[in-house]
């Protein structure tokens, strides 16, 4: 196994420069819907509204946040809504030139969410509308002005490249730099938003250290699937005086069902493409002293041509080796890999520090059939894979998995 025992400091490095490359134009707004479409959030609580009914004495009641002419708002603030007797009809929120913003009220309706953060040291003017069933209705209005560049950032990352195809067990990967602690999470998870067509339903659940947070289905996603991401947290508190650095997005595809199944005990990996099986490679995992990691794993990274280096790490035990057809399963190490000096024991013996050796053949066989994100099962190896070692929601349970969410 290349063992590369990455700092988190590293592995940001790495998810930030992924997710740069994944995020949308910031100067578009995140969904293309209008402003009264839904999707899923929460709102940007503050103190009493200002409300001004359009009836002389309407069934309709209606206040809304942020308060009237409320100073040092985050950038970004929602239009926060609650209604009596009828529903939300219209939200309107204009900036100091009159300019109209773009948004959409969440499913609930509970707040109407601005498409992209708002511009910082500026007023905005609000306009919400209900309307009752028997057709009368009441407005609400309110003006408040936003917060300036605030002096720390969290760090984010989303491991998504706009435009890109990724497997069917691609999951939703999120990472902030500081973490985010236990008691800001839900506050933070409300700002992600996933829509998928066909619809299917997912949850958000965290690392232990707030490091990373994961979105995935109770199954693999279906092969066709259309995913819309936006991490809206662009100047929302994160905790400890600390404000999003930017909204991050992506629209991506999931393509066909592509499994690698291996198993130690028959030293195979069974390929299974669509529900059939394809191809079985014979494999050699991690030896005694450098054992492979059973788990569910996903697919992460894939280089056509690498160098292997762990000698900064392991000293004179350690080694550099040109490598091919590398496919990364986690952040220690572990790798589907072309191994010509392992051939002879490809199906036989474990041999390796740890990945799983395939000849080139079939290594450059599957480095072109697969995608990043498709599943990779290892089992009976003894080693068992660490959750947060790579993208590993799909190592616990569904029921397991939902119990790390903040809401």
């Amino acid at each position: 196994m290349f063992d590369l025992r990455r700092s988190l400091a590293t592995i940001m490095a790495i998810g930030l420069i992924a997710s740069t490359a994944a995020c949308s134009d910031e100067s578009e707004p995140a969904f293309a819907e209008p402003p009264t479409a839904t999707s899923a959030g929460a709102s940007a609580g503050a103190s009493a509204p200002v409300t001004e009914s359009t009836t002389a004495a309407g069934p309709v009641t209606l206040t809304v946040t942020p308060a009237a002419n409320k100073k040092d708002v985050p950038v970004s603030a929602e239009i926060g809504v609650k209604v009596s007797g009828g529903e939300v009809s219209s939200v309107t929120l204009t900036d100091a030139k009159g300019k109209a913003v773009a948004g959409r009220l969440r499913e609930d309706k509970s707040a109407w969410v601005p498409d992209k953060p708002l511009k910082t040291s500026q007023k905005y003017a609000a306009k919400v509308v209900a309307t009752g069933a028997d057709g009368t209705s009441t407005t609400a209005t309110t003006s408040f002005t936003t917060m300036g560049a605030p002096g720390r950032e969290t760090g984010t990352g989303l491991y998504l490249f706009d435009g890109n195809t990724y497997g069917v067990a691609m999951p939703v990967v999120v990472e902030f730099n500081p973490g985010i602690k236990k008691a800001d999470r839900a506050a933070v998870q409300k700002r992600m938003f996933v829509e998928t067509s066909p619809a299917q339903p997912g949850v958000w659940s965290w690392t232990e250290a707030g490091t990373q947070a994961y979105y995935r289905a109770p199954e693999y996603w279906q092969t066709g699937t259309t995913m819309k991401v936006r991490i809206a947290v662009g100047g929302l508190p994160t905790g400890g005086g600390r404000y999003g650095d930017q909204d991050r997005s992506a629209t991506v595809k999931i393509g066909r069902k592509f499994e690698m199944n291996v198993d130690n005990a028959s030293k195979k990996m069974t390929v299974v493409e669509n529900g059939a099986k394809v191809r079985t490679i014979p494999v050699s995992l991690g030896k005694k002293s450098t054992p492979s990691s059973s788990g569910h794993m996903v697919v992460m990274e894939k280089k056509a041509a690498t160098v292997f280096d762990t000698t900064d790490t392991d000293g004179a035990a350690g080694y550099r080796t040109d490598i091919e057809y590398a496919q990364r399963l986690t952040w220690s190490g572990q790798y589907i890999h072309s191994a010509p000096w392992s051939t002879g024991a490809q199906g036989r013996t474990n041999v390796s520090h740890g990945c799983v050796n395939v000849s080139p053949s079939n290594a450059r066989w599957l480095f072109e059939k697969s995608l990043i994100g498709d599943p990779v099962v290892v089992k009976g190896t003894g080693d068992k894979l660490g959750y947060g070692n790579g993208w590993t929601p799909w190592d616990v349970s569904w029921e397991k998995f939902k119990e790390g969410s903040a809401l």
